[in-house]
């Protein structure tokens, strides 16, 4: 049975009147990259902080590591690393002095770590340089240095690529995969960017209104949402034998209007040449497949992915 690092049961947070989270319950397992889906509002945030210790809930219980008590609670935190939002940064320092700084608070041993999370982030070499004249990427990834200063068993990401640039999300992503492939890190995050969850993600869990709504395994979601090679043809009534005796095709679907679906991998050119010798035309060929963003969508029933 696999250790769960997170197991959150029925967690309720009112503000207002309004329920943030309403009895949500979440389980996240030991070496999980889990992405966190929601639309803005969707309590995304609120929850991070419940874990973190930033809110207390109205209702529910989170247990950490193992552990319920609050007192064990409040050690096990020393073994997370956090980013929420956007990273509060003294901008008159530099990289290495805001890392002092969130080091002695922490009460983390030793400098060596600062060095090391710099590095792991790309920001070894800014020496001397504000961070008032970083750019949003680079302030970004200042904050996951600080998260990872402790060498955490488990990061909590809010949105950790958000104003970075395509090369900067690819780095980040590496580094995420890295971290969880090496030292067994377990990855909490939550991203707009969705089509990036897909490719770092084993889980996903998607929250409405405060309610978690679905979680998946990245493996059931592929193969709720395979690609797959659409084909529309003028005629479909010898395609079957076509398909399985001459091109050795066994996964496919055929549907009415003469469309055609082939999930095997296949070259799209050789199946349009081998069905034009028995006279059947092609009208439509194309690549397609259901992203994150589109589950998502029909998921919740409305537009939005955020």
């Amino acid at each position: 049975m696999n250790e769960y690092i997170i197991r959150a049961s029925n967690v309720t947070k009112i503000y207002k009147k309004n329920k943030v989270l309403d009895d949500l319950s979440i389980n996240i397992k030991k070496g999980d990259i889990y992405g966190f889906v929601g639309k803005n509002g969707a309590g995304k945030t609120t929850m991070i902080r419940v874990i973190s210790g930033l809110v207390i809930p109205n209702n529910g219980q989170v247990e950490l590591f193992g552990h319920s008590e609050e007192k064990e609670i409040i050690k096990q935190r020393s073994r997370i690393g956090v980013l929420i939002e956007s990273p509060a940064l003294y901008l008159n320092m530099t990289a290495k002095e805001n890392l002092e700084l969130v080091r002695i608070q922490r009460g983390i041993p030793g400098i060596k770590c600062i060095d090391e999370s710099l590095d792991l982030v790309g920001l070894k070499d800014t020496g001397k340089k504000k961070t008032k004249n970083f750019s949003l990427g680079m302030k970004q990834r200042l904050g996951i240095a600080m998260a990872l200063l402790n060498d955490p068993e488990l990061l909590l990401l809010d949105e950790p690529i958000n104003g970075l640039d395509p090369i900067g999300i690819k780095e980040i992503r590496e580094l995420l995969l890295k971290l969880n492939k090496e030292r067994g890190t377990t990855v909490f995050l939550s991203s707009h960017i969705l089509s990036e969850l897909t490719q770092i993600c084993n889980r996903y869990g998607f929250i409405n209104d405060g309610k978690l709504i679905e979680e998946i395994t990245a493996s059931e979601f592929s193969d709720k949402c395979r690609t797959y090679l659409h084909l529309k043809i003028n005629d479909s009534s010898d395609v079957p034998i076509i398909l399985e005796n001459e091109l050795g095709i066994k996964d496919y679907e055929v549907f009415p209007d003469n469309i055609l679906r082939v999930y095997d991998e296949f070259n799209g050119e050789k199946i349009t040449l081998c069905l034009a010798k028995h006279n059947i035309g092609v009208k439509e060929i194309m690549q397609m497949g259901e992203s994150l963003e589109d589950y998502f969508t029909k998921l919740v029933g409305g537009e939005g992915n955020e």
